[in-house]
C-alpha cells in the first residue's frame, strides 16, 4: 500500500492504449465512525490476484531482487555519472538499498514508464493525482501509473503478475489510501486545535460528534487542512493494538477473531498548532474482511494517532467519550430532558 511517487511523471517512450478497467461509480471512502469496509470497485471482481501488491510487502514489491546483480559494465543508477575506467586502483563501495530510496516515502526515486520486455498488453502511463497535499506545499501526492506498478512488480521478480489485473490493483491501492487520508483528516478536524476542543466534540459520543464538529467549525470560520510530509511502510512490524487483537482472537474467536493486518503504514502529518508546525505520526493497519455475497473482497482500515503522550490522550478522549455517553444513558437522558414531566420532577427535587 501507499505507493506514492513525489517525482514528476516521466514522459512515456511509446503511447500505450488499452481499454481501461471499469472504475467504481460509488465513493470508496467510508463516512462512518471507526474502521469501515472498503469494497473493491467493479462488480464481479472476485478476490485480488495472487500477485496483488496489497498482499505483498510494500518495500519488498519495490526492492530490486538480489538474484539479479548488475553487471560490471553497467553503472548503478545512483552512482557518479562520470566514468572512471582509467582509475582501476579505486574500488567503489556497493551502495545500500536505503541510499537509493526517496526519504519522503522510502520508495525508489523513479520507476520506468516504458513497456516491459515481452509485454503484449498495453497499460496506461497516466498517473492520478491524489487528494493528499504534500507537506512541502507544492501540490498533491501522485499515485503510480499502472505501467509503473507493473514494472515495479517485475523489478522485484513477480514475473507471474497478471498484466490485465494491474489496473484493478492500482484502483484498489488508490481508494484505500484516499480512505486512510479521509480518516486522518477527521482526526485532525477534531483534535488539531487542542485536547479540550476535542473533548467538547467527543463528550456526547460518536453519534453526535459530527454535528458538534460542524457547529464549532461554522463558529470558528475557515480551518487549515493538514498535509502529509512523508510515510513509511512497516508491514513486518505489527502494532501493539493489532497484536492485542490477535491474542483476543485466540481467546474469543467469535468476537475478536480476524486475520492479521496485511500491511501497516506510518504517516507523518503536519499539524498547525498556534503559529508552529507540529509533526503527528498516524498508524494505519490494513485488514481484509469476509467477502461480499457477490464475491467482492472487503477491506478495513484502522487509522489512529501513534501512542505518544498527545496521541494517547486523543484516543482516550475519543474512546472514553463514546463509552461514557452510552454507559450513562446520555441519549435517553437528553430525550427525557425535553419532556414536561422531567422538568416537573427536577423542580420538585430542587425545592
Amino acid at each position: 500500500m501507499g505507493w506514492f511517487w513525489a517525482d514528476p511523471p516521466a514522459a512515456p517512450a511509446a503511447s500505450a492504449s488499452a481499454s481501461a478497467a471499469s472504475r467504481p461509480s460509488q465513493c470508496p471512502v467510508s463516512h462512518g465512525t471507526g474502521p469501515a469496509p472498503h469494497p473493491l470497485p467493479g462488480a464481479g471482481a472476485g478476490s485480488p490476484p495472487s500477485s496483488c501488491p496489497m498482499h505483498k510487502r510494500t518495500i519488498e514489491a519495490l526492492t530490486p531482487g538480489a538474484s539479479h546483480p548488475p553487471s560490471d559494465s553497467s553503472v548503478p543508477p545512483s552512482s557518479c555519472p562520470v566514468p572512471h575506467g582509467n582509475r582501476s586502483e579505486t574500488k567503489e563501495e556497493p551502495q545500500s538499498i536505503l541510499s537509493k530510496l526517496n526519504p519522503l516515502n522510502y520508495m525508489f526515486h523513479s520507476i520506468s514508464q516504458e513497456r516491459a520486455p515481452d509485454q503484449t498488453y498495453a497499460l496506461p502511463t497516466s498517473r492520478d493525482e491524489s487528494s493528499i497535499p504534500k507537506g512541502s506545499g507544492d501540490g498533491n501526492w501522485e499515485y503510480p501509473s499502472p505501467q509503473q506498478m507493473y514494472n515495479a512488480l517485475l523489478r522485484k521478480g513477480y514475473t507471474d503478475t497478471d498484466v490485465t489485473a494491474v489496473e484493478s490493483m492500482v484502483a484498489v491501492h488508490n481508494f484505500l489510501n484516499e480512505g486512510a487520508w479521509g480518516e486522518v483528516v477527521e482526526w485532525e478536524r477534531r483534535f488539531g486545535k487542542g485536547l479540550f476542543r476535542g473533548w467538547e466534540i467527543s463528550k456526547r459520543g460518536e453519534e453526535n460528534a459530527p454535528m458538534a464538529l460542524r457547529r464549532l467549525e461554522i463558529a470558528e470560520g475557515e480551518t487549515e487542512e493538514p498535509t502529509l510530509i512523508r510515510f513509511q511502510g512497516r508491514p513486518k512490524e505489527m502494532t501493539p493494538k493489532a497484536a492485542v487483537i490477535q491474542v483476543l482472537g485466540r481467546l474469543y474467536p467469535s468476537k475478536f477473531g480476524t486475520e492479521p493486518p496485511f500491511d501497516r503504514h506510518d504517516w507523518y502529518v503536519s499539524r498547525n498548532v498556534g503559529s508552529e508546525r507540529k509533526v503527528v505520526r498516524y498508524v494505519i493497519d490494513y485488514y481484509t474482511g469476509p467477502p461480499e455475497p457477490t464475491g467482492e473482497p472487503v477491506f478495513y482500515l484502522d487509522v489512529r494517532p501513534a501512542v505518544t503522550p498527545t496521541g494517547a490522550a486523543e484516543r482516550l478522549i475519543r474512546w472514553g467519550g463514546d463509552v461514557w455517553w452510552k454507559a450513562s444513558g446520555g441519549q435517553t437522558r437528553e430525550a427525557d430532558a425535553h419532556k414536561p414531566w422531567y422538568h416537573g420532577i427536577t423542580r420538585n427535587l430542587s425545592s
